[in-house]
């Protein structure tokens, strides 16, 4: 099995059974631009830390898999435009070709499985795209076969939500929303879609992950934290410029993986930067959330 080069701090935390919060390095190489992607790297660590736990950024660096990076490592994410951006099915091709790369939500669970971190924070999961049912993100099936936890502000805005929940049902990945009755939808807390169970307590979602485990489910679980009011954006704004986004994608012939970066692009741009900020608040929200939660499961 490869092994996981883990900074002192991360190492010595799981040794000693503290609470650990595994971060994904995309929203450093791919989200946002320098400097602000490495100011924002830190912050989402600090929220994990204020929460008693430790954090441990993921990411590829010359072909090894880390978890815990240096400040180094993580300008080197953030400025250097050589990076490339891999899912889970990528990280074999970059350690054979010693590549550095910011990791996806599926690339962070696996690494983050082989490295015994069981609690993972990111910003939102990819799903089911709008149109195509057959154009669906490996988040999904990540999240079927891989032991851990995510928290996240919902499936984002741009894909189809009610497709990607029962996707997930199908999958048999728990679902969980935090402190709604609603499933999320990134920008907005409303999606219109009523999905998983409602827990107001961090510490019933942790025993709740507990029982999963211990009746042998095998999938990951799935944490949805509704993005706070005061940070979200209008919601039928938000679904009129994804509209129009897509037919923009169609127009240009913009498929495939470049489809959501394309989307998201246009969403900053026509919002003057307020899907950015938005998208900035919900991480370090969900954050927070990820650190009170594994404090919980192993206490």
């Amino acid at each position: 099995m490869t092994d996981v080069s883990m900074s002192d701090e991360v190492a010595t935390a799981l040794a000693q059974g503290r609470a650990v919060v595994a971060l994904e390095s995309t929203i450093i190489s791919h989200g946002m631009p320098w400097p602000r992607n490495a100011d924002v790297a830190m912050q989402v660590e600090q929220a994990v830390r204020d929460q008693g736990a430790v954090p441990a950024t993921i990411a590829v660096i010359e072909g090894q898999l880390c978890a815990g990076l240096t400040p180094d490592q993580v300008e080197r994410l953030a400025k250097d435009t050589g990076v490339v951006k891999a899912a889970s099915r990528d990280l074999g091709a970059c350690i054979v070709k010693g590549l550095t790369a910011g990791t996806t939500v599926s690339a962070t669970m696996r690494i983050a499985a082989l490295a015994g971190i069981g609690v993972f924070a990111t910003g939102g999961i990819g799903g089911v795209h709008r149109g195509d049912g057959m154009d669906v993100s490996a988040d999904l099936t990540e999240l079927a076969c891989t032991d851990v936890l995510v928290v996240c502000a919902g499936v984002k805005s741009i894909l189809d939500i009610p497709r990607t929940i029962e996707a997930l049902e199908t999958l048999r990945v728990p679902v969980a929303v935090y402190g709604a009755d609603e499933f999320p939808a990134f920008y907005t807390a409303q999606s219109g879609v009523t999905a998983g169970e409602r827990f107001d307590d961090a510490r019933d979602i942790a025993a709740v992950w507990a029982a999963n485990r211990a009746v042998g489910l095998g999938t990951g679980m799935l944490v949805a934290n509704p993005i706070p009011a005061e940070h979200a954006l209008d919601a039928r704004e938000i679904g009129a410029t994804i509209d129009a986004a897509l037919a923009a994608a169609d127009a240009q012939g913009v498929s495939g993986k470049d489809v959501t970066p394309f989307l998201l692009g246009r969403l900053n741009a026509v919002t003057e930067g307020k899907a950015l900020g938005a998208n900035i608040e919900l991480v370090l929200n969900n954050a927070r959330l990820a650190g009170r939660i594994a404090v919980a499961a192993v206490g």
